[in-house]
């Protein structure tokens, strides 16, 4: 973060910055950004459901203010130090989205929980319940975890979810606010048609949970989930009362491939960017550029070619520093120092390779913001 303001201070508010930036380089349009924000919190206002959106994805105590400007409810973090970084910066309402269990941990949030106005964990076995109740003071609030299918975090049955309500009881310090049941392996079928018959089937189980819960006098105040590839499905199906969409501040190539609202056009448009440069262009219709493994996360494939390269050109990964741009006409010549714009492939796991976003409006430099919980991972 220090190398990032000491190479770029100078440069904010200069006419034209952007291409004086050393390379690779996290880029934020604001612009778009703000764009993406609004649409999302103006959808959800729409449908009556409450914005909670997910830091996982920027891990950014700026990004998350403009988020609440634009009237979400809090944030979600998916760890304990993601939700550590935003309440130093001021976040007060915090849902954390993953279980904590480990006894160093525990501690941490009983801090945490003392530190803020809202702090609510999910849970999905009794043992972390009791665990929670003896550490904590201020009373916490918990939400049931779902399994969605996946086998991942969340209680495998109704009965099951039901039993651990009645666990929740027992303890005059925990507060059982409602449940979480996030789809994250519907996010990415393709077709918008094929997605919202999986999603509808897992709404039906999700409402037949909430039906056992309310018989044994468990009825959810809460019911967080969606994300930024159901939450136009999520609002027709009308269960959940919260979403934690993520990625539509940035979009992605993953997002950007899928079919996102039944619509000609996506919703939400790229803000997120890795500027690079060519830094050996030798062989005709290809050129070197100084962004490779270290610049992107590589389980969404290769990254985006926006500008710099005839259309139509391709990212290849070639190593930790450098990728190849490729024309599909083979006939392309650049020039060493030639600035090629791309979108990242997974935006999450990109973000955390990177200590700084640098924030352009056109094409000036405008701000620098810490990406606040990068490596916060515990």
């Amino acid at each position: 973060m220090l190398d990032d303001f000491r190479l770029h201070q100078s440069l904010i508010g200069r006419a034209g910055s952007r291409s004086e930036l050393n390379t690779p380089v996290l880029i934020v349009d604001r612009d778009a950004l703000e764009r993406n924000i609004r649409r999302m919190a103006e959808l959800s206002r729409k449908h009556g459901v409450a914005l909670r959106p997910h830091a996982k994805t920027h891990k950014s105590v700026d990004i998350a203010k403009l988020q609440i400007a634009a009237g979400a409810v809090g944030l979600c973090c998916a760890k304990l130090g993601e939700a550590e970084a935003l309440a130093e910066g001021g976040v007060e309402s915090i849902l954390i989205t993953s279980p904590v269990v480990a006894s160093p941990a525990l501690t941490r949030l009983s801090a945490l929980n003392e530190r803020i106005r809202d702090l609510a964990v999910v849970v999905d076995n009794p043992a972390n319940v009791a665990a929670l109740a003896a550490v904590v003071t201020k009373p916490l609030n918990v939400l049931i975890d779902i399994d969605p299918g996946i086998r991942r975090t969340g209680v495998p049955s109704a009965a099951a979810a039901v039993e651990l309500f009645k666990v929740i009881g027992q303890h005059e310090n925990l507060r059982y606010r409602g449940v979480q049941m996030y789809c994250s392996r519907q996010q990415h079928i393709a077709s918008y048609q094929e997605r919202m018959a999986a999603l509808a089937e897992r709404m039906e189980y999700l409402k037949s949970v909430i039906s056992e819960l309310k018989a044994a006098g468990g009825a959810p105040e809460v019911v967080t989930g969606a994300g930024t590839g159901s939450h136009h499905i999520d609002a027709a199906l009308g269960v959940l009362t919260e979403w934690q969409t993520g990625s539509y501040v940035f979009m992605d190539r993953q997002y950007t491939e899928c079919d996102l609202a039944n619509q000609p056009s996506v919703p939400y448009e790229y803000s997120l960017f890795v500027d690079a440069r060519v830094v050996s262009a030798n062989t005709p219709g290809q050129a070197t550029i100084d962004a490779g493994y270290k610049a992107f996360a590589t389980d969404g494939g290769p990254a985006v070619v926006l500008s710099g390269a005839p259309e139509g050109s391709t990212y290849q990964f070639m190593g930790d520093e450098h990728g190849i741009v490729h024309d599909p006409s083979s006939k392309h010549v650049w020039t060493i120092g030639d600035a090629v714009r791309l979108a990242a492939p997974h935006c999450d796991p990109t973000v955390n390779l990177y200590d700084a976003y640098h924030v352009v409006s056109g094409e000036t430099l405008v701000a620098i913001w810490p990406v606040s919980g990068r490596g916060r991972s515990r």
